[in-house]
């Protein structure tokens, strides 16, 4: 059983920081990779930015040199710090953990940046 639980969510102001986390809870298990993903209603989700297993970075070209994912050896916890944020970033923010070929998926946490 895996279970990912998001916090860090909340309202900010344009321009503002924030920053998420993902505590993965499980016995066991490897981990192929791990993301943030985003959905806004009535969109499909979006990647936001992933960290594959030997530790490369992919980030969406909408967050690139605003956002920093990060992650600890363990592969306990997942990060994603938001600095600069506009009011495009107002989504439901999912953290990803992929382990053997099968994605798990927390519940989410709302991210609402006001103008």
């Amino acid at each position: 059983q895996v279970q990912l639980v998001e916090s860090g969510g909340g309202l900010v102001q344009t321009g503002g920081s924030l920053s998420l986390s993902c505590t993965v809870y499980r016995s066991s298990g490897s981990t192929n990779h791990m993301g943030w993903f985003r959905q806004t209603p009535g969109n499909e989700r979006e990647l936001v930015a992933e960290v594959g297993s030997g530790g490369m970075v992919n980030y969406a070209d909408s967050v690139k040199g605003r956002f920093t994912i990060s992650r600890d050896n363990a592969n306990n916890a997942l990060w994603l710090q938001m600095n600069s944020l506009t009011v495009d970033d107002t989504a439901v923010y999912y953290c990803l953990l992929r382990s053997g070929g099968v994605p798990y998926w927390g519940r989410g946490t709302q991210v609402v940046v006001s103008s």
